[in-house]
């Protein structure tokens, strides 16, 4: 097997501080370099959500070093996938890329206890995600 990465992840959401940095934080953490994650916003915020921080420590995913990032069209173009959160008609659409739609509560403003099912969802989804990369690389072998 190659040392390139299978896929390239792309999380988008609005302020990129809570749902797409929790995203990122579980697909790197859980499938390490064999897939390149991003994340971004079409309106950055200025930090990372606190509780979104928290509740990731809480199950051993450290993204207290994640920053906002802008939403840039050369993100997209490089990305397989590219998974919306709530950003709307916000990101630039390319043929050949696979587009999800993850319809996640966001948790801008929320304490730790309501970030925690938002987190446990996002993780179910990253699961499914590398699952699907995983058997889209064994079909390609």
């Amino acid at each position: 097997m190659s040392s390139s990465p299978l896929a390239s992840v792309l999380f988008v959401c609005v302020h990129n501080a809570g749902r797409s940095q929790m995203a990122a934080g579980f697909l790197s953490h859980l499938a390490g370099d064999r897939v390149e994650v991003r994340s971004a916003g079409s309106i950055p915020g200025d930090r990372v959500n606190p509780a979104a921080v928290e509740a990731m420590s809480e199950v051993g995913v450290d993204i207290s070093e994640a920053e906002p990032k802008i939403l840039t069209t050369e993100a997209v173009q490089a990305s397989d996938y590219v998974i919306t959160m709530g950003c709307g008609d916000a990101c630039p659409i390319f043929p050949g890329k696979k587009y999800l739609d993850w319809a996640l509560e966001d948790p801008a403003g929320k304490g730790v206890e309501s970030v925690r099912p938002i987190r446990d969802e996002i993780k179910v989804r990253i699961e499914a995600l590398i699952a699907e990369i995983d058997a889209a690389a064994k079909a390609e072998d």
